[in-house]
């Protein structure tokens, strides 16, 4: 008996690896495509980071040929010709007008009207428009209100907000300014012990109550 069940398995065997390979041939072309996917794939993720790195490279390297120019003139056309380099991407226009608000010595209004683009531009990422709120109140220092400035800072003071520490800062300042000692004093303080704030915020603050003739917590 065992000849003849040795024998049926050999066939069964057989027909199975028959099968296999008819299978094998029939949807073997599946597999092999989703190889050529799969490493063609790979290949095309890596074309566009060596291109976005590139384009990256050429537009910093742009924008450091325009900030080399002699004459703030010179500057601000250079700087605005480069925008044309940021391709509509977002956060090369935003560093773009950006580096257009940094020469207020040589020109304020072009400088604020550069800041009020980035605001205004609800395109931009909100880190940005931030970062020119701030930038805008101290550019334009007594040229505004008081009460303008702390409303404009208001908006990014706010919990969650990348510069809000910063904020804080500045709106202690206003009320130094605004001969309100005890207000600055107060909220010096509590941002010379904000966990979220850079150690050397917290020193600079530390250091204006001392300043202010108060006291830090520490004292």
């Amino acid at each position: 008996m065992s000849n003849p069940e040795s024998f049926i398995e050999e066939v069964t065997e057989e027909v199975r690896r028959d099968r296999l390979f008819a299978t094998f041939r029939k949807y073997g072309w599946i597999g092999i495509l989703l190889v050529v996917l799969v490493v063609g794939g790979a290949a095309y993720t890596e074309w566009q980071k060596a291109s976005r790195a590139a384009a990256a490279q050429a537009f910093g390297d742009t924008l450091l040929d325009a900030l080399d120019q002699e004459t703030p003139e010179a500057r601000r056309a250079a700087l605005v010709a480069a925008g044309d380099a940021a391709n509509g991407v977002n956060d090369k226009l935003a560093i773009q007008k950006l580096l257009l608000a940094s020469d207020p010595e040589a020109d304020k209004p072009g400088t604020l009207a550069a800041l009020d683009a980035i605001i205004a531009d609800p395109k931009l990422p909100n880190a940005y428009r931030d970062l020119a709120v701030l930038r805008r109140v101290v550019v334009a220092g007594a040229d505004m209100e008081i009460a303008e400035r702390r409303a404009a800072l208001d908006t990014i003071a706010i919990p969650g907000r990348p510069f809000r520490t910063l904020a804080l800062e500045q709106m202690a300042y206003l009320s130094v300014e605004a001969g309100d000692m005890e207000a600055a004093i107060t909220q010096l303080r509590a941002l010379s012990t904000d966990q979220e704030a850079p150690a050397g915020l917290r020193q600079r603050a530390s250091q204006m109550i001392v300043a202010l003739g108060g006291e830090t917590k520490d004292s």
